[in-house]
């Protein structure tokens, strides 16, 4: 629809639709950012209940708070061995998402990239937990949830210590 006000037209519709793709883009921030701050305090606050004190600042840092899931996970004993662990992890993630952006081989790299990422979360739920079935029922519902299950989970038992190791 063309409205003209003085010499100039105004294109309604165009302006509708540009509204609607704004107003879609701040709601994803604003629940990105949402997304984000919950992580990064059921991280912090699982890594300092858990004893890895050093490291739970990185849960505030955008894009290197991976590291602190990786060393949440690591199966090793000792916190210069979860680092390493910790380290080598974050390195191959961070591999697999700039080699993601070739074309036929990123889409292999994506697939081994989501296999990392399932495999780190049912990690984690099983420290939590304890028990594999569970485990695995709680990243299938976190999959379905859209990750909503893990913020809910997450912020139930980030005070707890580790049932697994």
């Amino acid at each position: 629809m063309n409205v003209q006000y003085g010499n100039e037209y105004a294109y309604l519709d165009m302006a509708a639709l540009m509204a609607f793709v704004l107003g879609f883009i701040v709601f994803f921030l604003i629940f990105a950012l949402i997304a984000y701050i919950l992580s990064a305090i059921i991280f912090s606050n699982t890594a300092n209940t858990n004893g890895f004190n050093e490291i739970a600042v990185f849960s505030w840092i955008p894009i290197i708070n991976i590291y602190v899931l990786f060393a949440l996970i690591s199966k090793k004993t000792t916190i210069p061995e979860i680092k390493s662990d910790a380290l080598k992890y974050t390195l191959i993630y961070f591999g697999l998402a700039i080699v993601s952006a070739i074309p036929v081989l990123g889409f292999l790299a994506a697939i081994a990239l989501m296999v990392l990422v399932i495999y780190s979360f049912y990690r984690l739920f099983y420290r939590w937990t304890g028990d594999q079935t569970k485990a695995i029922l709680f990243v299938i519902l976190m999959y379905i949830t859209g990750g909503i299950f893990f913020y809910v989970y997450g912020l139930m038992k980030m005070k707890d210590r580790f049932m697994a190791w």
